[in-house]
């Protein structure tokens, strides 16, 4: 029966009897004149081509969700260790800029870093968990625990301007040009007093 008469009666019975009477299911099956073991061979190859692809789309969920958790995690982390260098005394003045200002581009700069590994390489990368005290730039480092070499350096150094006060330039370095360009993450005004050091209580 041709496709458009097949769905012209199905569209006619359901009005003529109110939705009462549902058509046939051979009018609704193509398979019809089709033997049932080639009709039971053609749905088990559906099947299994259907369940391949449900397979892989389940398989590259749990890959994006994973990448997607060490992004998280990271920057979880690296929140936590910028808040124990920054101490008491300066979290408390710069520490809602941080989160708006700062904070998303580390996230950004984190996600960049994990888009150069592949997914079973992520769990080899780990954060530092020692920020530098004092006046050191240094906030954390993500490394390779295979290699222990530095990934990517996340610092923030003290600037003064002339005829300025205080800013805090927050910026990171990476491996591929042995850390030596500074990739600006957001500045932070201070004051016009010398901030304490890192670390300060």
């Amino acid at each position: 029966m041709k496709q458009w008469l097949r769905k012209s009666l199905i569209v006619i019975v359901s009005i003529l009897t109110f939705g009462t009477v549902t058509p046939s299911h051979a009018l609704w099956s193509e398979e019809q004149g089709v033997p049932k073991s080639q009709q039971r061979g053609a749905s088990s190859a559906d099947q299994s081509a259907h369940s391949t692809t449900v397979e892989a789309s389940l398989q590259s969920e749990d890959d994006k969700l994973d990448k997607d958790q060490f992004i998280a995690d990271m920057t979880v982390e690296a929140e936590r260790q910028a808040f124990l260098k920054f101490g008491p005394k300066i979290s408390n003045v710069i520490e809602n800029e941080f989160r708006e200002v700062v904070l998303p581009n580390i996230e950004s700069a984190i996600q960049m870093t994990a888009t150069q590994f592949p997914e079973d390489a992520l769990v080899n990368l780990e954060i530092t968990e020692t920020p530098g005290g004092g006046v050191s730039e240094k906030i954390f480092h993500i490394f390779n625990n295979e290699t222990q070499q530095d990934i990517i350096r996340f610092h923030v150094r003290r600037d003064k301007p002339p005829l300025e006060g205080y800013t805090f330039n927050f910026h990171y370095h990476t491996y591929h040009d042995q850390f030596q360009t500074h990739y600006t993450l957001g500045t932070i005004y201070w004051d016009k007093n010398t901030p304490p050091k890192w670390k300060a209580v």
